[in-house]
């Protein structure tokens, strides 16, 4: 029994949702228009602000289309009333950031500098004050983009486990772990 996809969505009075025939769904809110394409399977119902998403049969296929889909129709709900948004920390001695409209400059200690193109459907900020470590800020609607440009960010200079230098998300736990211990 999936339990997330028995959950209704509940729509907020400034997002409306269509599904056409072919099971495309449409979500429009205050910060923009989100589009899915839904396996045909699959039932979408709407009654009133809630919309309910249902399955045909108890196959494994169905059960887990059900809560994919559910969940995926959730993020788009909470993206166009809200937007998502992901920090990351950029911890190392002479390790920058800047931003330049939607090309990120990174200088991580390699040789040369690192020129990233961020997609146009995402807000790219930069800061650096003086004493904390520098941080990129990624902004927008669709949760699956800000993820994915995040980790592609993040594996441009991974974090290390001895000294903890590196680019991670902000509030991330690193492990750490212990040097050679000095001989006796």
């Amino acid at each position: 029994m999936s339990r997330i996809g028995n959950k209704l969505i509940a729509i907020p009075a400034a997002v409306s949702i269509s599904v056409s025939e072919d099971n495309l769904v449409s979500v429009k809110g205050p910060k923009g228009i989100l589009t899915q394409s839904v396996d045909s399977d699959i039932i979408i119902e709407i009654e009133g602000n809630e919309l309910k998403v249902k399955r045909p049969s108890e196959q494994k296929r169905h059960k887990a289309l059900h809560g994919l889909y559910r969940s995926l129709i959730n993020n788009m709900v909470i993206g166009v009333e809200t937007g998502y948004k992901k920090e990351l920390e950029i911890i190392g001695v002479g390790y920058k950031a800047t931003a330049v409209g939607n090309v990120l400059e990174l200088n991580l200690g390699y040789s040369h500098n690192i020129f990233m193109s961020v997609p146009e459907e995402l807000k790219l900020t930069t800061t650096a004050e003086k004493g904390q470590n520098p941080k990129v800020i990624l902004e927008g609607i669709d949760k699956e983009l800000i993820g994915s440009v995040a980790a592609k960010i993040k594996s441009l200079r991974k974090v290390e486990p001895y000294k903890g230098k590196g680019i991670r998300f902000v509030g991330e736990i690193v492990r750490r772990k212990a040097g050679k211990s000095a001989k006796k």
